[in-house]
């Protein structure tokens, strides 16, 4: 094997990894279809979407992919909050919807954090609803925030054991680094969390099996920061300007040294990225299989071309 060679046998294939969890997605579609509880997924836009657009459409697609049906609900940019919460109220009751997802940003009259504990846990495919990530703390992980779902996921792609394991996390954000945290913890590693206010972070970086990033500084952890042959999952997404102008897409590490010294790393792109969708798509499923449930079959008969005024009077919560 060239040097080339062993250096990309490092790299951990979002793609790739995100298929082979497609397959099991798409197998439960087919069972919660042929049950009565075909998942929905509801995509929430308010104003302009053309900060989103990429997303939206990679969401739609795979969604489409697995079987599961996907709907654009837009709302105008200056839509009040009252307006908004008694409309994602009206997607909570009503039973052909499964999945309710919050395209960011929203705007500023718009309490996101009031936004996303309006959805129903039950419904709360992002899993970013107070409920879902307190769920963690109870060794609950079948549906968290996706993107630390996904990094965790890409850990145990490595085939290190997470019992016993050296973790540091540098980020503490409520919706990737603290969920990674408990996470880890859940699964027995010992985890050390860092931030901005953090001693010596290449210390607490060179003692550990992984390191998990996520923090929107790009270049912040160079290779002389990582033990060697650990594990370096790079969950930033920065853009930065090339001397001749134009701009590329790096992470939070500087890619080339930490893959010198690492076991295994993500590249950006191609890394957390695609597999948070295929999270998305799990946690969707996720959601059906525990309306299905919670609710039993009382909704079993009701077709996805009902007439919402035959729903009259129905809700779910």
């Amino acid at each position: 094997m060239t040097d080339e060679q062993n250096l990309k046998h490092k790299e951990l294939d979002g793609r790739k990894i995100a298929a082979e969890l497609h397959i099991t997605t798409q197998a439960e579609v087919e069972v919660l279809t042929q049950a009565g509880w075909a998942p929905r997924l509801v995509a929430v836009l308010i104003g302009d979407v053309a900060a989103v657009e990429i997303y939206v459409r990679n969401q739609r697609r795979t969604a489409e992919r697995l079987g599961i049906a996907f709907e654009e609900r837009h709302f105008p940019a200056d839509i009040t909050e009252p307006e908004l919460l008694a409309a994602v109220q009206a997607m909570n009751a009503d039973p052909r919807v499964t999945g309710i997802i919050v395209q960011r940003p929203v705007p500023p009259q718009i309490n996101v954090k009031r936004l996303q504990g309006t959805i129903h846990p039950l419904k709360d495919v992002e899993g970013l609803h107070p409920a879902s990530i307190g769920n963690i703390v109870y060794n609950e992980l079948d549906l968290g925030p996706c993107t630390a779902m996904a990094s965790v996921h890409m850990l145990k792609t490595t085939g290190l054991a997470l019992s016993g394991l050296e973790v540091v996390v540098v980020g503490h954000s409520e919706i990737v680094g603290k969920p990674i945290a408990f996470l880890l913890m859940a699964e027995g590693a010992t985890v050390t969390v860092c931030h901005h206010m953090t001693r010596n972070l290449a210390v607490h970086c060179r003692q550990a099996d992984a390191v998990f990033v996520a923090v929107g500084r790009p270049g912040l952890v160079t290779g002389n920061m990582i033990k060697p042959g650990a594990a370096v999952i790079d969950i930033g997404i920065n853009r930065v300007e090339n001397p001749d102008g134009t701009a590329r897409t790096v992470g939070d590490c500087e890619f080339e040294s930490c893959r010198e010294i690492a076991g295994w790393i993500t590249p950006v792109p191609g890394g957390v990225g695609p597999v948070t969708v295929a999270m998305l798509m799990h946690n969707t499923v996720t959601g059906a299989k525990r309306q299905k449930e919670f609710y039993g079959n009382a909704f079993t008969a009701v077709s996805w071309t009902t007439s919402p005024e035959s729903l009259e009077g129905s809700s779910q919560t």
